[in-house]
C-alpha cells in the first residue's frame, strides 16, 4: 500500500508538525481513502512496512504515540529534513 497524500487538522494546512495530521490517503488497500492517523497507526503497528510513503526512497510508515499518549506515523529515517509523509501533496 501506499501513502499518497495527507490531509491536516483545520487550521494547520502549513504546519509541519507530524500530530497535525487528520488523515492519511492509502491506495493499493481494499477501499482506497483517507483514513485517520490513529487508524493507520494501528494498522502498522499489527502489520510492519505494509505502508510506504509515495515518495522516493519510498520509505515504510511506522507507529509513533506521542507524549500526551495520541496515535500517529511517521516516516522511517532517511537523509530528508521534513518527514516525507509531510512532503506528500496536502488536501
Amino acid at each position: 500500500m501506499k501513502a499518497t497524500k495527507i490531509k491536516m487538522k483545520p487550521g494547520c494546512g502549513t504546519s509541519n508538525n507530524l500530530l497535525e495530521i487528520d488523515s492519511i490517503y492509502l491506495t493499493g488497500c481494499t477501499e482506497d481513502g483517507f483514513y485517520k492517523k490513529s487508524s493507520v497507526h494501528d494498522y502498522v503497528k499489527a502489520n510492519p512496512k505494509s505502508i510506504q510513503v509515495n515518495i522516493s526512497p519510498y520509505p515504510y510508515l511506522i507507529d509513533a504515540i506521542s507524549t500526551n499518549g495520541e496515535k500517529y506515523v511517521k516516516s522511517s529515517s532517511n537523509n530528508t529534513t521534513n518527514d516525507n509523509l509531510l512532503n506528500l501533496p496536502r488536501e
